[in-house]
C-alpha cells in the first residue's frame, strides 16, 4: 500500500487536463506511441467532437521513481458546470488532487467549486500551472492568485505544458511524494465502495470500485450492501488502458469486479462491496445523491418504441447515475418519461447519446424546474411538469428554487454582466476584485431564468471571458402563471411553461411568433394563442393554403366565380372544424432559441 497513490485532476473546461493526462500516460509507458491519440481517455466520439469531458475514467499507471515502482491510479473527471456530479465521485475515491490552471486565462468559477469540493475531503493539492509555452501566458500573475487562494508557496506551483511535454516529470513526481498513501487495513472485513459502472452487452454490468480495508479475490461471493443482493466475483482486475485480470485487489487499489449482472438497476454508484462470510457491519460513506435542476419530458418518435426507449434509458444511467427518469403520458405526444437533467448541456449530450450509440430518435420538450406549489388546504406539490400544477380556485402560492451564481469576469465586462443578470431578475451579492482586472460577481436568482440561454449570452456578451458556475439557495415565493400553447382551441401540454407574471405576455407573444414560422401551412386555418388561465394574451394564425379554383374561368360573369370562392369558403370551415395540425420537431425545441 506504500506504493499506491489515488488521486483526480481539477479543472475547468478546456484548461488542458486531458493533454496533460494524456502526455503522464506517455511518460509512464501506460500507452505506446503507436497506440496513442489524443484525448486517450476521453473514448466517446460526442467527447472528442466538443472537446470536452463527459465521463470520469479511471487508470493505472506504473512510475519508476528512486529505483522503486509505484502504482499511481488517476481517475480522470469532467470540467463542465454539468458534470459536477462525476467530479465529487472521484473526489471521494482519492487522497489527493492536481489543480489544474491556464496560465494565459488564470483561475475560473468551476475550478473553485471543484477545488473547494476537494478541501472538504480533506485532499491534497497540487498546483500545476498549464499551458506555459503560450505567448499570452502570464505565470506571475496566475501564480501569485493560486498561493493567495491555497495558501501555498510559490514553489509548490508546477509551471508544465501539455503540448510540450514540459515539467510533466515533476507532476509525477510531486504525486509521489506529496500524495500520502492510502490507509487501510487488508486483513479486515472487505469494504469497497462502487464509483463507476458501465455496461457491456456480453459480460453485463462491469462496476468500478476503490478498497477501503479488506481484499477482493476472484471466486468470492460477495454482497452489494444498498440494494442487499448477492453474486459471485467471475473477475476482478485494474483499469489500465485494456481491463487486466487479477486474482486479487486489497486494500488502496482500485479495480473493476464482473459478476454477471445483467439488470442495469442492481447497480447502485455509491454503494458499497462487502464478503458474505465476513461482512462489515458500516457502509462506506458514499456519494451523495444527485438532485436534478432541469426538468424535460423526453418521447419517441414513434409512440411503439416507448420500451425500446425504457431499454435504453437504464444502460444510460448506468454510465450516468445523475441521470432520472419516470414514465409520464402527454396527450399530444403519447407515452415517454419525464426526465431530471444537471442542466441544458447534459440534456443536449443525452438527447445525442440515445440517437448515436442507441439509433433512437426522440422529441424533447420545453425544459423546466422543480417548483413547490402550496394549495389552500395547507398540501405541499412538487410540480416537475406545468400540467402538474393546481388549477387557480385550489392554489394558494408557488415557491420557485433559487440559485446562488458565481461569475468570474474581466472588469471591462461589469455593466454587461450586470444588466444580463439583473434582467434575469437576479439580485447582486458581492463583488470581489481578484486582481486588478478581473472581478468575482456574486448573484442570487431564479434557477428558471438560467435554464435557456443565459451560458450563452453571458459568453457572447463578455467575448468568452466570464466563467460561471451556480450552486441551489433554496426555494423563494414568486408569482409566477402557467403559460399554455393552444393551436386551433386545443391546449398543447408539451409546450405549456411556468413563466413570471411580467414576462408572460412578452413571453407568450414570442412563442406564438415563432410557431407560426416553423408550423407548415394546411388546408386550413390555424389559430395560434397564448393563454394565462381563460384570458388569451397573444395570438398569431397561419392562414390556409388555397388552391386558385377560379383558374378554370375565363371572362364571363363575376358570379361564376363568386360561386366557387362561396363553395371553396365552405368546404374550408368544414376543414376546420375537424383538421389536426401536425406539429414538427424543431417547433418544441423552438423555446430554447427564443433571441435567435
Amino acid at each position: 500500500m506504500k506504493k499506491i497513490r489515488n488521486f483526480c485532476i481539477i479543472a475547468h473546461i478546456d484548461h488542458g487536463k486531458s493533454t496533460l493526462a494524456d502526455r503522464m500516460l506517455l511518460n509512464t509507458r501506460t500507452i505506446t506511441d503507436r497506440d496513442f491519440k489524443d484525448q486517450v481517455l476521453d473514448n466517446m466520439d460526442l467527447e472528442r467532437e466538443r472537446g470536452i469531458t463527459i465521463k470520469s475514467h479511471a487508470i493505472q499507471m506504473e512510475y519508476e521513481y528512486k529505483g522503486e515502482i509505484y502504482i499511481l491510479n488517476l481517475i480522470d473527471t469532467p470540467g463542465h458546470v454539468d458534470f459536477s456530479y462525476e467530479v465529487s465521485r472521484s473526489i471521494a475515491a482519492c487522497e489527493g488532487a492536481l489543480l489544474i490552471v491556464d496560465a494565459a486565462q488564470g483561475i475560473e468559477a468551476q475550478t473553485i467549486s471543484n477545488l473547494y469540493l476537494a478541501l472538504e475531503h480533506d485532499l491534497v493539492i497540487i498546483p500545476v500551472l498549464n499551458k506555459m509555452d503560450l505567448p499570452s501566458a502570464m505565470p506571475e500573475e496566475v501564480t501569485e492568485y493560486i498561493v493567495d487562494l491555497i495558501g501555498c508557496s510559490e514553489d509548490d506551483v508546477i509551471p508544465a505544458s501539455g503540448k510540450t511535454g514540459m515539467g510533466v516529470n515533476n507532476i509525477l513526481k510531486a504525486i509521489v511524494d506529496r500524495i500520502p498513501p492510502p490507509t487501510g487495513d487488508p486483513k479486515a472485513p472487505l469494504q469497497a465502495l462502487i464509483f463507476d459502472s458501465i455496461y457491456n452487452p456480453f459480460r453485463g454490468v462491469i462496476a468500478y470500485f476503490r478498497v477501503f480495508n479488506g481484499k477482493l479475490s476472484t471466486g468470492d461471493h460477495v454482497k452489494f450492501m444498498n440494494t442487499g443482493r448477492e453474486y459471485y466475483a467471475d473477475e476482478v482486475g485494474v483499469l489500465k488502458i485494456k481491463q487486466f485480470p487479477r486474482d486479487n485487489i486489497a486494500a488502496g487499489d482500485v479495480g473493476y469486479i464482473i459478476s454477471g449482472i445483467k439488470d442495469a438497476r442492481e447497480v447502485k454508484v455509491g454503494d458499497t462491496i462487502t464478503h458474505i462470510k465476513n461482512p462489515t457491519n458500516k457502509a462506506v460513506k458514499g456519494f451523495e445523491n444527485v438532485k436534478p435542476m432541469v426538468f424535460a419530458g423526453v418521447y419517441p418518435v414513434d409512440t411503439d418504441d416507448f420500451e425500446e426507449l425504457r431499454a435504453c434509458m437504464e444502460k444510460l444511467i448506468l454510465n450516468d447515475a445523475s441521470l432520472t427518469y419516470e414514465p409520464e403520458t402527454s396527450a399530444a405526444l403519447g407515452f415517454g418519461f419525464r426526465c431530471g437533467f444537471l442542466g441544458m448541456l447534459h440534456m443536449e449530450i443525452i438527447q445525442e447519446r440515445l440517437e448515436r450509440e442507441f439509433q433512437i430518435t426522440v422529441i424533447t420538450t420545453v425544459p423546466n424546474v422543480s417548483y413547490k406549489a402550496y394549495t389552500k388546504k395547507e398540501d405541499t406539490i412538487i410540480v416537475n411538469n406545468p400540467s402538474d400544477i393546481p388549477s387557480p380556485n385550489e392554489l394558494d402560492y408557488i415557491e420557485e428554487p433559487y440559485i446562488y451564481a458565481q461569475i468570474i469576469t474581466k472588469s471591462e465586462y461589469i455593466g454587461p454582466v450586470m444588466s444580463l443578470c439583473l434582467e434575469k431578475r437576479g439580485i447582486v451579492k458581492n463583488q470581489v476584485y481578484l486582481t486588478t482586472d478581473r472581478v468575482e460577481l456574486t448573484f442570487e436568482m431564479p434557477l428558471a431564468e438560467i435554464v435557456f440561454d443565459f451560458y450563452d449570452k453571458l459568453k457572447t456578451i463578455s467575448r468568452g471571458y466570464a466563467s460561471f458556475d451556480y450552486s441551489p439557495s433554496g426555494y423563494k415565493t414568486s408569482n409566477l402563471v402557467k403559460l399554455d400553447i393552444l393551436l386551433n382551441s386545443e391546449p398543447v401540454d408539451a409546450l405549456s411553461a411556468l413563466v413570471h407574471k411580467d414576462n408572460a405576455y412578452n413571453f407568450g407573444k414570442k412563442i406564438c411568433e415563432k410557431l407560426r414560422s416553423l408550423i407548415p401551412r394546411q388546408q386550413f386555418d390555424i389559430a395560434i394563442q397564448a393563454g394565462v388561465g381563460s384570458k388569451i394574451i397573444a395570438r398569431e394564425t397561419v392562414k390556409a393554403l388555397r388552391k386558385d379554383v377560379t383558374a378554370k374561368c375565363y371572362g364571363g360573369d363575376i358570379t361564376r366565380k363568386r360561386k366557387l370562392l362561396e363553395k371553396q369558403k365552405k368546404g374550408k370551415k368544414r376543414m376546420r372544424q375537424v383538421g389536426n395540425v401536425e406539429i414538427p420537431q424543431s417547433a418544441f425545441m423552438a423555446v430554447l432559441q427564443m433571441d435567435k
